[in-house]
């Protein structure tokens, strides 16, 4: 991509294309030279989930250090959806290696990570109960072209007669909820680095630029981890990738999906709001200072709808930023 000061040169819908086999060799470099030579670990882990980031990251895992030198693990628990482990052992199979399947479920009860969150659920819905077939996931709202609306939380809850209650959270369930469930994120990162630690291997993070820019990931859960080798690609250049890789086209079609709630899930109606195709353009756009109205002209938008996905990206960075700081330390003192 040529670019010049004030933005990109020919902003176009192209503007994110990439040279999938380039970048390929190079990641794959780059993890080999850091778990290789920097950490002096002997291979990999990498949590797998039937998602596109996951497929594409054990690919180039694999290919940096050979199937022997690679350690897959799915790790569902109860709420979590059977495709997952049927498009993790797809993938598996398609590059050489055999899963490790991790069931999480029995710590997550030992933490009360159900309870805690459906006592909160049920505070703002009353009649949800998961032991009668209620299912449950928190959601954002879906207007953020037309109305620009904040980055507020609703639960919706799918009742066993067919009915959908949506509410709003109170900040008090949100947090409880988003706590609870935060416990899943952490004990996947506990099971991976158990199955690394026992083999000298490293962590292999699976984000990508979308989730670790805009705080979309747990801090010390799917954060913790020893590298990040596509944390640098927008969600649509890792689909550029995984075509390179010939990953599962049953994979490639998935929708994104948070896979932690009861009730299904996709990441854009639980975060990022829009479809990847549109945020990543806008996204660089912003990133490379073009003025709203120029993009609007390429998106077929308004310059005011740009603008609020200009700062709504803004503000997840912003008020995420602490997920990606380091612990601050004191400076030593000299007498």
């Amino acid at each position: 991509m040529h670019r010049q000061r004030s933005g990109l040169v020919n902003f176009s819908r192209q503007s994110l294309l990439i040279d999938p086999a380039a970048e390929s060799d190079r990641i794959i470099r780059f993890i080999r030279q850091n778990v290789r030579q920097t950490m002096r670990r002997g291979g990999g882990v990498v949590g797998i989930s039937g998602g596109i980031d996951s497929a594409v990251v054990l690919a180039l895992t694999i290919r940096a250090f050979g199937p022997r030198n690679v350690i897959a693990v799915m790790m569902p628990d109860r709420d979590s959806d059977p495709l997952s482990e049927t498009y993790g052992r797809e993938l598996a199979s398609v590059l050489g290696v055999t899963p490790i399947l991790e069931d999480i479920t029995a710590p997550l009860l030992g933490f009360d990570c159900y309870q805690r969150r459906d006592v909160a659920i049920a505070r703002v819905v009353p009649e949800y109960n998961p032991a009668r077939g209620y299912k449950a996931k928190i959601v954002l709202p879906a207007d953020l072209l037309e109305n620009g609306s904040l980055n507020v939380f609703s639960v919706t809850v799918l009742c066993p007669d067919g009915r959908v209650e949506t509410r709003p959270l109170p900040p008090r369930e949100m947090l409880e909820i988003v706590a609870a469930t935060n416990l899943k994120q952490r004990a996947r990162m506990t099971t991976l680095y158990f199955h690394a630690e026992a083999r000298q291997f490293a962590v292999i993070g699976t984000a990508n630029k979308n989730e670790h820019a805009q705080g979309f990931f747990v801090k010390y859960g799917d954060g913790g981890v020893d590298i990040q080798p596509i944390a640098h690609l927008y969600k649509s250049q890792v689909y550029q990738l995984a075509r390179h890789l010939e990953i599962p086209e049953s994979i490639q079609r998935r929708t994104p999906t948070t896979d932690t709630y009861s009730a299904p899930c996709d990441q854009q109606e639980f975060f990022f709001r829009l479809p990847f195709e549109t945020l990543d353009l806008i996204w660089l756009a912003l990133e490379t200072g073009l003025p709203a109205a120029d993009v609007a002209d390429v998106m077929a938008m308004t310059a005011t709808q740009v603008q609020r996905v200009y700062d709504d990206i803004q503000r997840k960075q912003r008020t995420t930023h602490f997920l990606r700081m380091l612990p601050p330390v004191p400076e030593a003192t000299r007498s």
